[in-house]
């Protein structure tokens, strides 16, 4: 298209065609261009282009058909009538091949939430409407820290699924993960959202390993003008410290254009909660004989309750006392002699302790804990600021700056349950991009404020009260002083009626036996005698001080606070040749970044000059896109470069074809590659946590305690009783490769179709390995070092999406999913941690505008079957035994809605699992019960 010497100025007006109303914020753009405005109260609309006719507009709107007019010069009449639609697979997509398709040629599975969609969902947000997505899983750790998942392998704190926000990877640096929308785009500026599951390393780099979700935000050229909304509820769960509470949700936005050349927008939000709280009680030592269903601080001595904090901590008191006895002149070993020359010899010290004392595989016994409620900080909150200013220096390019910036307090599922308590991030970036490109440079700042390990924080206020070597000594040496005198009592009182010695020594173990319960809570008594007790000012000054100091403490005590400061700084660029190169539509991008790694000294691990780690890595692509046969067939290829320093490089390749027929219909093929780079805790942490030693898996590591040197034993080979020297390999970024087959097409404009079964390949697939190290003969260390596996993992599945669009725009709709994760059995000790339900569906039911009374409703159902949760949380013995079993649940959604067109206002009233039908997501994560709220908006 050639330029005109001066510049034309386009004028018209936007009608609703159903009603005759004029249409506000009507986005109206020229083809193949940047240039652009939007239609105001009045729907009228002023364009100022230098381009030469004719030339095209767009006209589109959420929920309208898009329009296209052919303008011919600069004095036409314009006025365009938009039809409202409730055609479905009309939605344009991005993210599968970083160029504009229809979603229906979509190369690969994609999902797509739009903001109408979001308005009709009855999630109390948008984040929470992902889950009704095809295939998604989502991890709840608490009201505001969700983590989603597809297709396998799903774990709180997700880092293989990658976040794009605007464009942005919306990782925490230091953590390698998002911290769901925490960080991100309020509702109110959110507009669509594109999650494609699934290996996509080929256009976005490593850790798109099962998927990668897309937060697109509201351009302020195209949407305009002040926009709120005010929501509050309730969130009921009976298991809760107060069963009913308070929840308030607050968003502004503001945007406005000046002369088609500057615009800005402005966001708030703000959200306030008492959190869900998590209050598993079942016993996960899997100790003394007790399974997870009938182990409680009552019956035994070594309970370790999955919410409760500071028990983990645990001794063999038989093999301890043991030791003792066997010491030449210690205490005990002098008081066994002295009670058996009291029994005149009859009976040897050893047989005395033998008998005093349990089994050695019944003697375990731990300290006193806390519940998660005494130590978390469930003050949830969460404040998110946006702001951006966009500049267009000509109709093809546009320069923007932006900065987002979120802080609130939540709490997150990690190793240990974490209260992330003032917690700061912000992204910020420049761009420069036209129709064929952008160059991009951004940051990601990080900052954990007040954060603590909550579990730590527990074993911190014992330590503070008692040290745990004082604590078992009273423990034991009350239990071994009742004990024994029990037996030697019974026992000379025996002798004395007659008994002989092998008679009375049954007789006083009897006594023993019948008074093991007595003893435990005599002892468990003494030992605990003027515990600090939850909210006294002793506890609370114990807290405070735990919480002030770092991880994992010093000399002086136990340190909770989780600190990390960690950076990531990030440019990129893409370009499309499509302008330049006519056979094929070819695109190259690339990417530079850099960790800088800064925990303080207390997380990551320090270098030989004590210095924190900075990592760099870089990665490149091209894609070339092919259509053939009039557009019938389509085929796509590409190729992407990655290395990290400390990795060797990856390549990931994709390949795929769609095949277009009866103009609705799509058959797509691909074969996809993809990685993961082992997070930078994987790499470099250097942590001991109550259950294990955290460190990384680089080299290095591993011989700075010691491990390249035996003997080191996996924890199921010792709990076998048979110890096994484990032997390492090299450590290396997992791989996949994944071959999907899938068929999305549009039945008589009314129902829609989207089916597809794929197979996962991994190689080198991470998971954490148990290590036991032992010091003594009575003492040992636990590490939990991440690993590469040395067999393939493989898994599969299918799901299925229907669609149907009822006379009188109600519509009905449901997906279902199924995976499941090959060869289980195969593994041997290693931890796949696959971590999802088989079989997972949703059904959903709705009208946006009743008989154009502008009342809408939305029902949704969703169920998932019962799984396995494998994590660093869950006690080693719970995962070694697979008993992390998270159960089967359904819940159910639903919302009205009233909207007052010309005041602009909307009314919503809704509930989240409004059967309140109580379920968890995963291993030792909260309680989720039924939230309501009512809502009103404006401008929305």
């Amino acid at each position: 298209m050639l330029f005109a010497q001066g510049q034309s100025t386009l004028s018209g007006t936007v009608k609703d065609k159903t009603s005759g109303n004029p249409m506000a914020g009507v986005s109206v753009a020229i083809k193949g261009t940047n240039a652009g405005t939007v239609s105001s109260n009045t729907g009228g609309f002023t364009i100022k282009t230098s381009r030469s006719f004719p030339l095209t507009l767009v006209f589109s709107y959420v929920g309208f058909k898009t329009e296209e007019v052919t303008v011919n010069d600069a004095n036409a009449s314009i006025s365009v009538e938009m039809n409202s639609t409730e055609i479905l697979g009309l939605e344009v997509v991005v993210a599968a091949s970083r160029v504009q398709e229809s979603i229906l040629k979509s190369p690969v599975s994609i999902e797509k939430l739009d903001s109408r969609a979001i308005k009709a969902s009855p999630a109390p947000t948008f984040y929470d409407a992902l889950a009704n997505l095809k295939g998604v899983e989502m991890s709840t750790q608490s009201l505001t820290f969700k983590s989603v998942n597809t297709r396998g392998f799903n774990a709180n704190g997700n880092t293989r699924v990658l976040q794009l926000t605007d464009g942005m990877d919306n990782q925490a640096p230091g953590l390698n993960f998002s911290v769901g929308n925490i960080v991100g785009i309020s509702e109110l500026d959110m507009d669509n959202v594109e999650l494609i599951p699934g290996a996509a390393s080929a256009l976005y780099g490593p850790n798109a390993l099962n998927g990668i979700v897309l937060l697109n935000s509201k351009n302020p050229f195209q949407y305009q003008g002040l926009s709120a909304n005010v929501k509050t509820g309730i969130l009921n769960e009976s298991g809760r410290t107060s069963g009913t509470t308070g929840y308030y949700d607050i968003a502004v936005r503001y945007a406005k254009a000046f002369n088609n050349k500057f615009a800005f927008k402005v966001n708030f939000g703000y959200i306030k909660a008492d959190d869900w709280q998590a209050h598993d009680t079942r016993d996960q030592s899997l100790l003394n004989g007790h399974s997870l269903a009938d182990g409680t601080r009552a019956n035994n001595e070594a309970y370790n309750g999955v919410n409760i904090y500071g028990d983990e901590i645990n001794q063999n008191m038989t093999a301890a006392l043991t030791a003792q006895a066997n010491t030449p002149g210690s205490t005990l070993n002098q008081t066994l002699a002295a009670v058996a020359a009291q029994l005149g010899n009859t009976v040897t010290p050893a047989q005395i302790l033998a008998s005093a004392l349990p089994g050695a595989a019944n003697a375990y016994v731990s300290r006193t804990g806390y519940a998660e409620k005494d130590v978390a900080d469930y003050n949830t909150k969460n404040l998110k600021f946006n702001a951006a200013l966009h500049y267009k220096i000509h109709e093809n390019l546009e320069a923007l700056i932006q900065g987002s910036y979120g802080t609130g307090t939540t709490v997150y599922t990690g190793a240990d349950r974490y209260s992330i308590k003032n917690f700061r991030m912000g992204q910020y970036k420049a761009e420069l991009r036209g129709s064929n490109f952008y160059v991009r440079l951004y940051t990601t700042q990080e900052r954990s404020g007040d954060s603590y390990a909550v579990g730590t924080l527990a074993s911190g206020i014992n330590e503070a009260w008692k040290t745990s070597r004082d604590w078992f000594t009273q423990y034991f040496g009350t239990y071994a002083t009742q004990s024994v005198t029990a037996f030697a009592q019974a026992y000379g009182r025996a002798l004395q009626t007659g008994s002989t010695p092998a008679q009375a020594l049954v007789i006083g173990q009897n006594a023993v036996n019948g008074n093991r319960g007595t003893f435990n809570t005599n002892a468990r008594n003494v030992a605990d005698n003027g515990r600090f007790l939850p909210g006294s000012a002793e506890f609370n000054a114990a807290a405070d001080k735990v919480k002030s100091k770092p991880i994992p403490g010093d000399a002086t005590g136990v340190g909770a606070k989780f600190m990390d400061k960690t950076n990531l700084y990030q440019a990129e660029f893409m370009y499309n040749f499509k302008d330049l190169v006519k056979f094929a539509e070819i695109l190259i991008g690339g990417n530079y970044r850099i960790y800088t790694l800064n925990s303080e000294k207390t997380l990551f691990a320090v270098d030989d000059n004590g210095d924190e780690f900075n990592i760099n890595e870089y990665g490149g692509y091209v894609q070339v896109m092919k259509s053939l046969l009039d557009e019938h067939i389509k085929l796509t290829g590409s190729l992407r470069y990655d290395k990290n320093e400390n990795f060797k490089g990856q390549f990931s390749p994709r390949l795929s074809a769609v095949y277009t027929f009866l103009q609705n219909h799509n058959i797509r093929a691909s074969y996809q590659t993809g990685f993961r780079i082992p997070t930078n805790q994987d790499q470099y942490i250097d942590l001991q946590t109550p259950q294990a030693h955290l460190i990384g898996g680089l080299p290095f590591l591993r011989e700075r305690y010691g491990l390249n040197k035996g003997p080191v034993y996996t924890l199921e080979s010792v709990q076998a009783g048979k110890p096994e020297q484990y032997v390492f390999r090299d450590f290396e970024p997992e791989k996949i490769r994944a071959w999907e087959i899938g068929y999305k097409g549009l039945v008589a404009q009314k129902l829609l179709i989207d089916a597809y079964i794929y197979t996962n390949n991994f190689k080198h697939f991470n998971g954490p390995q148990i290590l036991v190290q032992p010091t003594s003969a009575t003492t040992q260390n636990i590490f939990s070092v991440p690993v590469s596996l040395d067999k393939d993992i493989k898994s599969w599945g299918w799901a299925l999406g229907l669609d149907y669009s009822l006379p009188a725009s109600f519509t009905v709709g449901g997906n279902i999913s199924y995976n499941e994760l090959l060869d289980a059995d195969k593994l041997g000790s290693f931890l796949p941690m696959y971590n999802t339900p088989k079989v997972r569906y949703n059904l959903n039911f709705g009208n946006r505008n009743i008989a154009k009374s502008y009342i809408g409703f939305n029902v949704t159902w969703r169920w998932q079957d019962e799984f396995v949760w494998q994590s660093t949380f869950a006690s080693n013995a719970i995962n070694v035994a697979n008993q992390g079993v998270i159960p089967a649940y359904g819940t159910m959604d639903a919302q009205v809605t009233k909207l007052f067109p010309k005041a602009k206002t909307t009314i919503k009233l809704g509930g989240a699992n409004i059967l309140n039908k109580k379920y968890v997501q995963s291993w030792g994560n909260p309680t989720v019960g039924s939230q309501w709220y009512v809502s009103l908006g404006y401008n929305l």
